[in-house]
């Protein structure tokens, strides 16, 4: 996979070089870039070269995930196919011994005595047989089996990410921005109290003060870290408990979720419809703040305009939110899985994040918005099961993966104000 990834690379530069080269006879890796670059520099910056790197590493991502994914498919089989071998064994050993038994005893009942102790038998048998199922339906109770492999709620996370840049850079690319024109309406206020509060002030005021007329990266970093929020922010509603082992508390989450869906058939589609509007509704908060103008063909940058321009997008955006949703707390028993995203006003924390632009810039400043899911995974450990002892509880939290966030240090790389 990874020498697919750099032969994909390796093209990408080479088609660059040789466009540069067809319109520039006299170009050299040192010299300035010619008139004819210079009329069509979108397919020469940094960030469109970016860009399919970064699409080259996704999809080097999802092929790795997948492989991980067959990987964990092939071992799940084996482990069946072993434990059906050997309950084959034991059935045929216990087949054997029955046969060996009635060979040794192949004469009919001769008395009373003998009907009498055969009738035990079966009774024992009988007890023997119900002992066995309620086992058996207290283990399938208290299983630990998943839906979902950890592999493939990765890369379900990863797809959601995925689909929140293409909406936010195909949003951007058809909006239109004139330099000062942000306007003292109501709207314009009302639009930058939301931002602060629901993204911090810090994104608020950049958008806000700089000009996007040229380059409006800033605004579809600030619609990923909007839709992510929301995402994040529609997804934490269940809270880890510490007074239950983890299969029966994970048992409980997905009976009362499940519950829940039974009693209202129609709640998955109400949760969709709302968290498609809050997108919307943010994401012309944004444009609002940013000095949108109007978009192509027409449409504005209202929620009712980006509805009628992208809703079938944002509305795949929220299925696949709320299809991750249902697994994670109904078919997912052996722990718990969380989407995480960064705080605005939170410190910037290698360990447990990192930063978008850090292989362009040294990363500084403040959190500006998280523009990529994280996915943590916490489980519930305990020495003692007793009810009595509640003080060694243990969670273990991992970083499955980390979410990233854009920095103040991102405004190096763009031009200046």
């Amino acid at each position: 996979m990874l020498s697919i990834a750099k032969l994909n690379i390796r093209n990408l530069y080479d088609n660059a070089a040789e466009f540069i080269l067809s319109h520039s006879p006299t170009w050299s890796p040192v010299a300035q870039p010619s008139e004819s670059s210079a009329s069509n520099p979108e397919s020469l910056t940094p960030f469109s070269m970016r860009r399919e790197f970064d699409a080259t590493k996704h999809e080097l991502a999802k092929s790795q995930a997948e492989v991980a994914r067959l990987e964990e498919r092939c071992r799940m089989l084996e482990k069946t196919l072993k434990e059906t071998r050997e309950m084959l064994r034991v059935r045929d050993a216990e087949l054997e011994k029955t046969r060996q038994e009635r060979e040794k005893d192949p004469s009919p009942l001769r008395n009373g005595r003998s009907t009498s102790a055969e009738q035990d038998r079966a009774l024992m048998l009988a007890g023997s047989e119900e002992e066995r199922a309620r086992i058996r339906s207290t283990e399938l109770y208290m299983t630990r089996s998943d839906s979902w492999s950890g592999a493939q709620v990765l890369q379900a996370v990863h797809d959601i990410n995925s689909e929140i840049l293409q909406f936010a850079a195909s949003a951007t690319e058809l909006c239109s921005f004139t330099k000062n024109s942000r306007s003292s309406s109501a709207r314009s206020v009302q639009a930058m109290h939301d931002t602060s509060s629901r993204l911090g002030p810090n994104l608020a005021r950049i958008l806000s003060n700089r000009d996007h007329s040229q380059d409006p990266i800033l605004v579809q970093l600030a619609l990923q870290g909007c839709v992510a929020t929301c995402i994040a922010r529609a997804l934490s509603s269940f809270c880890m408990g510490t007074f239950e082992a983890q299969p029966t508390a994970s048992k409980w989450r997905a009976l009362t979720h499940r519950h829940i869906h039974t009693i209202h058939p129609h709640i998955a589609e109400s949760s969709i419809n709302d968290l498609s509007d809050s997108i919307f509704r943010w994401s012309s908060d944004i444009f609002t703040v940013a000095g949108c103008l109007s978009y192509e063909n027409g449409a504005t940058s209202s929620k009712d305009g980006l509805r009628l321009r992208f809703g079938d997008q944002v509305r795949r955006i929220a299925n696949s939110v709320t299809r991750l949703a249902r697994v994670t707390r109904e078919d997912i028993l052996s722990t718990c899985f969380d989407v995480i995203s960064v705080n605005a006003n939170a410190q910037f924390d290698s360990g447990k994040m990192s930063d978008a632009f850090g292989d362009y810039v040294a990363s500084r400043g403040a959190i500006i918005a998280t523009t990529e899911l994280g996915l943590r995974c916490t489980t519930r450990l305990r020495e003692s099961e007793s009810s009595e002892a509640h003080d060694d509880v243990t969670l273990e939290q991992r970083t499955i993966l980390q979410p990233k966030v854009v920095l103040e240090s991102v405004l190096d790389v763009l031009e200046p104000r």
